[in-house]
């Protein structure tokens, strides 16, 4: 964390726009009024006398009242036809949907002042809201590009937004503060998943039509894997998760103690120190005491403020997911990429050094990389690599990478669909599992999902062919034929409006702010996708399943017992130093991502290699 971030108050709303969580630093603050009384320009200078900082009513009050000024919770990002000079999006750049600024109307001292840069970030059903300190004279240019005529200004260039940001560190720190806070009033406090047991868990391999086509009774029922190891408070909220424009509602209670603990601890007086929640909550369980301190002559790393105690292990486990483009074409070759990554759990005492060899790079599979800061990478060549590394508390992601399947596609084969009508289609699936795969690699479930995002489906039928011996397959190649009919509703024909009536209804809907603040509007791009879903007219025969789109399936599965890269951790390979009897355990899994197989009848996107 940068030791120039430094936090002057911080706000949190629920989807009611009301504060239901705000905190102030009242050193920060006093910082702030020094600055601006030592400060030449004339719109910071009268708001250093003003006594009070603004409350959570006045507030909760600018910030509907900024909503309601920029179409949205976010903002446009852009100057349009609705900006206003004075507003965010006058200043025209997209960053402002999350580093915003509102108007506080002070009714005592009888003016309004600009409270900049308050860092958004919506998470759940809460809009964190978050003010670092900035100096003086950047507020000063800030209102001055929320008056300036011009717009559209290009990155870099002087007197941008861009430029401005860009001498402001504590930006960077607040963003990581409203994400970490956002975490924990969502309960997205998920650690890294470090699985236990290295042995491949028994599931069944179905391979079955799921999702759109409804089909019951042949669904894949995998068995559930072994708990990740994490915090005491993890949730079985999963992080990455895209946030929408509106906080969605929820019924979730907010931790208010949990909530003033952590911020106690990460950021004493509003400087953030430590923003790790397993870090803070350790300590808090657990305190410190005087065994707690490291020996003299070893310096305790930032990441590790607290010193684990009780039985050593280290716990390795490699997840790779497998993204791919099957096409079944002379023309166009398929597309397979592998992205993976090694999580760790080091239950060690004191803050040793943990070292293992990564022979595997030199095989010339891994594309790129990239490792924990608390890792060093001393050797390099074409044949030795090794990584050594001070293992922070808990679960962590020791390394990233880019690489290439070294064994081939887990599922490669073909997909056909073609229209015996214009409500009826037959398809034709063939495919071939695990081809010169050997044991201990073995897949505990595949599905195949045909999505139809533009059809209902009123029948089907399926025919299918499976071979499968035992409730895995592990070591051995699986040829599954199967097809059938899908028949859908009649298409109901729409008809495209006219460019000058699609604006128009733009412009009209766009200027009933009072309709869209009722119903917590929408931000730009979902209220263009919606329009153009509208107004989809109807396809062709050839093409009933998507609006200038494509028809393809999508393959599901996982894969236990060795990662597909080559990437591996020899567990007799890792020291540890000061040396120890501590035992080492490894994991593997391999789960698909985007993994398509494009229609063969159809068409299809592809990119040209260079």
């Amino acid at each position: 964390m940068p030791s120039t971030c430094s936090i002057r108050a911080l706000w949190i709303l629920n989807n009611q726009d009301a504060v239901v969580f705000s905190r102030r630093f009242p050193v920060v603050e006093k910082r702030w009024r020094a600055a601006c009384r030592n400060n030449d320009g004339p719109g910071t200078v009268k708001y250093a006398a003003s006594p009070n900082f603004p409350s959570d009513l006045e507030l909760s009050a600018a910030f509907v009242e900024r909503k309601s000024r920029e179409g949205s919770l976010r903002g446009f990002g852009i100057r349009v036809t609705r900006s206003a000079e004075g507003s965010d999006s006058w200043v025209d750049d997209p960053i402002t949907r999350h580093v915003i600024g509102i108007y506080i109307d002070k009714e005592v001292e009888g003016e309004t002042y600009l409270l900049w840069p308050l860092i958004m970030h919506i998470k759940g059903q809460f809009c964190i809201l978050v003010l670092p300190l900035v100096e003086p004279r950047h507020l000063d240019a800030y209102e001055k590009l929320c008056k300036r005529s011009d717009c559209g200004n290009a990155v870099g260039v002087d007197g941008s937004l861009s430029s401005l940001l860009l001498d402001l560190p504590s930006i960077t720190g607040a963003f990581m503060v409203t994400h970490a806070i956002g975490d924990i009033v969502s309960g997205d406090v998920v650690e890294p998943e470090v699985i236990v047991n290295s042995s491949p868990s028994v599931g069944g391999l179905l391979d079955s039509l799921t999702g759109s086509i409804g089909i019951s009774g042949i669904s894949s029922r995998p068995k559930p894997g072994p708990a990740p190891v994490g915090s005491s408070n993890t949730s079985g909220t999963a992080l990455g998760g895209v946030a929408a424009d509106a906080p969605r509602s929820g019924s979730r209670l907010l931790d208010k103690d949990a909530l003033r603990t952590f911020i106690s601890s990460s950021m004493p007086f509003g400087t953030p120190l430590d923003l790790s929640y397993t870090n803070i909550f350790a300590i808090k369980v657990n305190g410190f005491s005087s065994t707690d301190l490291p020996p003299t002559d070893i310096k305790q790393p930032a990441w590790k403020p607290y010193l684990y105690k009780g039985k050593q292990r280290i716990l390795f486990t490699i997840l790779e997911t497998v993204n791919a483009a099957m096409y079944d074409r002379d023309e166009i070759p398929d597309s397979i990429s592998v992205s993976g990554q090694i999580n760790c759990r080091a239950e060690l005492e004191g803050v040793p050094d943990v070292s293992f060899p990564l022979n595997e790079l030199a095989v010339g599979r891994i594309e790129s990389l990239s490792f924990h800061p608390s890792a060093q990478v001393p050797e390099h060549g074409v044949d030795k690599h090794s990584v050594m590394f001070s293992p922070p508390l808990g679960n962590f992601v020791l390394m990233r990478y880019q690489a290439t399947c070294g064994l081939g596609p887990p599922v490669k084969g073909f997909y056909q669909l073609s229209m015996v009508s214009e409500d009826e289609g037959a398809f034709l699936f063939r495919l071939r599992l695990m081809e010169g795969y050997k044991s201990p690699l073995s897949m505990e479930f595949c599905t195949v999902t045909m999505p139809f995002p533009r059809r209902r489906i009123i029948s089907r039928s399926v025919e299918w062919k499976i071979i499968v011996s035992g409730r895995s397959l592990v070591g051995r190649s699986l040829e599954a034929t199967f097809s059938g009919t899908v028949k859908f509703a009649p298409w109901q024909t729409q008809r495209l409006p006219s460019s000058k009536s699609f604006f128009a209804g733009i412009t009209e809907e766009d200027s009933d702010i009072d309709a869209e603040s009722n119903s917590n509007m929408m931000n730009v791009e979902e209220f263009l996708m919606e329009k153009m879903s509208k107004d989809l007219p109807p396809v062709d025969l050839e093409e009933p399943f998507c609006w200038e789109a494509y028809n393809y399936a999508k393959v599901s599965f996982r894969i236990t017992g060795a990662s597909l890269s080559g990437m591996s951790v020899d567990p007799k390979a890792v020291s540890i130093y000061p040396a120890v009897k501590a035992p080492v355990e490894l994991s593997n899994q391999v789960t698909s991502g985007d993994y398509i197989l494009w229609n063969t009848l159809g068409r299809c996107p592809s990119a040209a290699a260079i």
